[in-house]
């Protein structure tokens, strides 16, 4: 068998290769089972296949045999095959002649239908010119009748309404001077002609005169002596038909007088020096137009046309002067207005303007019925009252509502901005918003003297028994609730008073004044006051909060109480609890006030002051904490650790302040439960300022023996272990600590570890100590070089042969790799095999102990 016969093209018994695409063509069209016939056969293959042993082969001559029978049928079929196609050639060329006679015969036809079509064409234009023809004559003739009857129409009208003006029939008048209105629109295109430009003018001078004899007949009919008795007759009612087909300037001269002859009375009765124009009256005005618009559409109404809005022009008007009469009032006895008075006009009025808005919009409702069905302008409601929230309810968090709707009250003033009485007398109170503005600085003013004197009388309620949670754990103080659910109350009264932005801007002015206030008096004016938080808050309210230490006062050292400490939380999470709050406020104030004064409101350095409140908080923790351990470090220090003999359990310091810190972190953390990440900072910020002072107090400790600093180096490493699971010291839930906290702990307690390791180092040989120095605190100094021999008790004299050998030290390139073998405890990496080997069993000893 070949052996590489499965990498060759298929061929035909006379050697022709035939490429694999056409191949797979053939396959295509006569699909086969057949191994013979597949595209990718394979000789050696298929043989293996039918002879896959040898004892198979005793079988080839059958299958030789098989082979042959097949080649013959192939060859059978090949030869009809041929013989088949031979005769098909010649059956197509004779198929083909027939169809390009079919084809010649077939065009001869379409070329008869086409000149028989165009016949046919020639002979219907001829048989319809004489009917188009007649069509246009027609349309013509049409065309000239409906003329002619139009201007007849127009002569013998425009006769007729020159006859019937005499007569003032205005009836009449009305659907004649409509109609030839619309006739002449069809003479629009004649007026050239001389004869149609006279009847148009005489038409137009018709409808002048009628207009000015209009005006004469309603000014006799509404005289000023007996305008509230004068009576409609049908001949106004048709006048005011006449007026809709004149000039709109008409109509407009026509109401402008009828409106100012039915307010006559009211600017009189209430001009600026009458005892009803005051605020205090101003109900009585809304009583004399609903009582004169009921009067006007019983007598007046159905003369006239219900789509002039007579009513509503009146009331419009009315709104007008009163607005501009209030305001002129307002001003010249501005001294006179208090809140209460200005509260009492602007609610008033806006539910006047709530009944207009609701009455217009459908004039055909009769006034009377509506003003039946509606509620008395003496029993309008109140403005919002103050609403109660739970203490974990944000008063602007939006419930679908904007968080703004006032769940008690039955009734709210109707605002739609493009109804034309929104607003249309209210808008009068805007320049004296500022009383209410003064009004509520004043009651913000008596609410802090509250609070201030709640909190410094009653504290932070102490949790109980039947209710473990109010009031304690760094509950948010209830002031602070009350505080925004005021505020909420404001910018909702506001809101719905005015209509500019310009008053929630002068609000939100009085809102940030008092947010300061309450963390000066109610916040930091409670910390507790020792000295162990006088610095710190001294520090932290720098600019911003004065120091409540009394002058010349000399604090003395000690420690918060837990009623302090729960003080402290509290008032940390107050402060957090108004800095969410006041994102909120500020976003509601900005949408209520739009855009043109959004720019104006910004409440971010009033969150900087309760941001500050919550860091000086933070440190009061913080420095409590320190003060704790800060007897267990002095002790550290006056311990003799040169008379240390031998490596023991952990030194009495280290029980110390891990006591400290295993009795205040648990407190803390229950405090705090609702503000974890508060706990977090805590711990942060206690291990960025404990480890350097600890790392500091280890300079301290003086003449060191080689002993007592493995001491000190076991006492380091086990206070890095408690430190590094200090957020969750004491808890029963064991958390992982965030990194950015296991790295401040770990990079600083490993510099103390790495000095208390060049503290063991000998120092025969200045060089190899220089050496290790460099190797273990790469990133020290000279300074740190200098306290390091202090506490080997080097003498000074001495101290000089280092400190020039430091200096003059060029930059190593495995000082890096050898001081991170160092902190991980590779001594090997150290040299100096004595000192290795004690540092090796040091760490063994670490390990024995954890």
């Amino acid at each position: 068998m070949d052996a590489q016969g499965g990498d060759r093209e298929p061929m035909d018994s006379k050697g022709l290769v035939l490429p694999v695409d056409i191949l797979q063509a053939m396959q295509e069209v006569y699909p086969s089972l057949d191994p013979l016939d597949g595209v990718e056969f394979n000789v050696v293959d298929y043989i293996n296949t039918l002879f896959p042993t040898e004892q198979s082969l005793t079988n080839i001559d059958d299958a030789i045999v098989k082979v042959k029978q097949e080649i013959r049928y192939l060859d059978g079929q090949i030869r009809d095959t041929l013989r088949t196609q031979t005769e098909a050639g010649a059956d197509g060329q004779n198929a083909l002649k027939d169809a390009q006679e079919a084809i010649g015969q077939l065009f001869v036809q379409i070329r008869d239908i086409k000149q028989k079509a165009e016949k046919s064409e020639e002979m219907v234009k001829s048989i319809t010119g004489d009917i188009k023809q007649l069509d246009h004559a027609k349309k013509n003739l049409t065309a000239s009748i409906t003329t002619l009857n139009h201007l007849h129409m127009l002569v013998g009208g425009v006769d007729t309404l020159e006859s019937l003006q005499s007569r003032r029939q205005y009836g009449e008048i009305a659907n004649l001077l409509q109609g030839l209105m619309h006739v002449l629109e069809h003479f629009d295109k004649y007026l050239v002609i001389p004869e149609i430009r006279v009847l148009a003018d005489r038409l137009g001078k018709i409808r002048q005169e009628l207009g000015a004899q209009l005006l004469t007949d309603f000014r006799a009919a509404f005289s000023m002596a007996n305008a509230k008795q004068g009576t409609p007759s049908q001949q106004l009612a048709d006048a005011c038909r006449v007026v809709s087909v004149l000039d709109p300037q008409i109509k407009k001269e026509l109401l402008s007088w009828f409106i100012k002859m039915q307010l006559s009375e009211y600017t009189v009765l209430f001009e600026g020096s009458q005892d009803n124009a005051w605020l205090d009256k101003v109900e009585k005005r809304f009583t004399w137009l609903k009582t004169t618009l009921v009067d006007f559409e019983k007598r007046f109404g159905p003369m006239f046309p219900l789509d002039w809005g007579v009513s509503e022009q009146i009331a419009l008007e009315f709104c007008d002067i009163t607005r501009s009469e209030l305001g002129k009032v307002m001003l010249h006895r501005r001294s006179e207005i208090d809140v209460k008075l200005l509260l009492f006009a602007i609610q008033k009025t806006m539910l006047f303007e709530s009944f207009l808005v609701k009455r217009f919009p459908d004039p055909a409702i009769p006034l009377a019925a509506f003003v039946s069905e509606s509620a008395s302008l003496t029993e309008m409601p109140k403005l919002a009252p103050p609403i109660s929230y739970p203490d974990d309810k944000n008063p602007f968090q939006s419930d679908g509502d904007n968080g703004l709707k006032d769940e008690k009250s039955t009734e709210q003033f109707v605002k739609v901005p493009s109804n034309p009485f929104q607003g249309a007398i209210s808008r009068c109170f805007e320049p004296f918003m500022d009383i209410y503005v003064d009004a509520q600085d004043r009651n913000l003013a008596e609410l802090m003297d509250r609070f201030a004197e709640d909190f410094r009388l009653k504290g932070v309620a102490r949790p109980t028994e039947n209710c473990p949670q109010e009031g304690g754990l760094g509950a948010v103080l209830p002031s602070c609730a009350d505080l925004f659910v005021f505020y909420k109350k404001c910018l909702l009264q506001c809101g719905q008073m005015t209509y500019s932005g310009q008053a929630l801007v002068q609000l939100a002015g009085v809102f940030r004044k008092y947010l300061k206030t309450y963390a000066n008096r109610v916040l930091v004016a409670n910390f507790p006051k020792n000295s162990s938080t006088a610095a710190s808050i001294a520090a932290a309210t720098t600019g911003l909060i004065q120091t409540f230490l009394k002058e010349g006062e000399t604090p003395s050292p000690s420690r918060l109480t837990e009623e302090e400490v729960r003080k402290i939380c509290s008032i940390l999470t107050t402060a957090e609890y108004c800095c969410e709050t006041i994102q909120q406020l500020e976003d509601k104030l900005k949408e209520k006030a739009g855009a043109e004064f959004a720019a104006d409101i910004d409440f971010s350095p009033e969150q900087t002051v309760f941001n500050s409140v919550i860091t000086t908080s933070i440190q009061l923790l913080v420095n409590d904490l320190e003060t704790a351990c800060e007897p267990a470090l002095i002790a550290m220090t006056k311990r003799q650790w040169q008379s240390v003999e031998v490596v023991g359990d952990q030194s009495g310091f280290v029980s110390a302040i891990v006591t400290h810190l295993r009795t205040t972190l648990p407190i803390l953390r229950n405090y705090l439960s609702s503000s974890r990440k508060f706990f977090t900072q805590f711990c942060i910020k206690f291990a960025n300022t404990f480890i350097p002072k600890y790392v500091a107090h280890i300079y301290k400790c003086k003449t060191i023996s080689a002993v007592g600093a493995e001491q000190l180096l076991l006492d380091t490493h086990m206070l890095k272990t408690v430190l590094l699971d200090l957020p969750s010291l004491g808890s029963q839930i064991s958390r992982k600590p965030p990194s950015s906290f296991t790295k401040i702990v770990v990079k600083g307690m490993t510099k103390a570890e790495m000095i208390l390791k060049v503290v063991m180092a000998p120092t025969d040989n200045p060089n190899v100590f220089v050496e290790k120095y460099t190797q273990l605190l790469p990133d020290s100094d000279s300074s740190e070089l200098q306290k390091i021999l202090e506490m080997k008790n080097i003498k000074r004299g001495e101290q000089a042969t280092f400190l020039e050998l430091y200096r003059n030290q060029g930059p190593s390139t495995s000082q890096t790799q050898l001081a991170t073998a160092a902190a991980q405890g590779d001594a090997s990496a150290l040299g100096n095999e004595p000192e290795s080997g004690r540092i090796r069993k040091l760490e063994m000893l670490i390990r024995n102990r954890l």
